[in-house]
């Protein structure tokens, strides 16, 4: 089941039972200023392009009170960011996920980071997103919201974290890159976005990839890693 809601997802949240998601993967705001509107500006290596700014901006991270809902509605959790809030989180964790983002000569960070729920080693994830420039120039995606990731990056988490059959929750689906690699690996997802514009140009975006259909069955999107668990 792909569910794509336009709404509050503490609103959202409020809804379900405890442990209801096997796996949320979210990408909140960081609470560092990035709004998407001063992006063209700041690119060196690659022109960037200038997006409308989201609702809610990216003045602040979410409350504590945020993050407490998301780890009762859910089993497990990758929490992109966190290394700008991890107090609101208030655990620690062995396993951060790096995600190298080979942007060259610009003032973009190098890297992001992700805070999990889980037991195991801390792991990378090499994938250019700098600009025009992208890890998989043969499948290129269109870039529609100032804080999106790439589809590859999605597939990745998915294939190394989660089994088949598990209910995945995203609460800040933006671009909906969740979404699309849900689908390509097979998972059910519920995904939220508060932002109408962006919620129609992701809800959008998933529709035309669901009518042009798969290029490989779900088992074959991407390897999993054999260390992981």
């Amino acid at each position: 089941m792909i569910e794509i809601l336009n709404e509050d997802c503490m609103a959202m949240m409020e809804r379900y039972p405890d442990k209801h998601f096997d796996l949320a993967i979210v990408d909140v705001p960081y609470g560092i200023g990035e709004n998407g509107d001063r992006n063209a500006s700041r690119g060196k290596l690659a022109v960037a392009k200038d997006y409308k700014a989201f609702a809610g901006g990216d003045v602040n991270a979410p409350p504590v009170e945020y993050f407490n809902e998301l780890l009762r509605i859910s089993k497990n959790q990758i929490i992109w960011g966190a290394n700008h809030f991890i107090d609101r989180i208030a655990k620690p964790s062995p396993c951060w996920i790096v995600w190298d983002k080979v942007t060259g000569n610009s003032d973009f960070a190098d890297s992001e980071l992700a805070w999990t729920s889980f037991k195991t080693s801390v792991r990378n994830f090499r994938f250019q997103w700098s600009g025009m420039l992208q890890g998989d120039m043969k499948n290129k995606e269109v870039r529609i919201h100032p804080t999106q990731k790439p589809v590859k990056l999605y597939e990745w988490l998915l294939a190394n974290y989660a089994k088949q059959g598990d209910k995945i929750l995203d609460t800040h689906g933006g671009s909906m890159s969740s979404v699309i690699a849900a689908i390509n690996l097979g998972f059910d997802i519920t995904c939220c976005e508060l932002d109408e514009d962006y919620y129609r140009a992701g809800k959008a975006r998933v529709e035309q990839h669901q009518a042009q259909g798969l290029l490989f069955a779900p088992e074959q999107a991407i390897p999993k890693q054999d260390t992981l668990i």
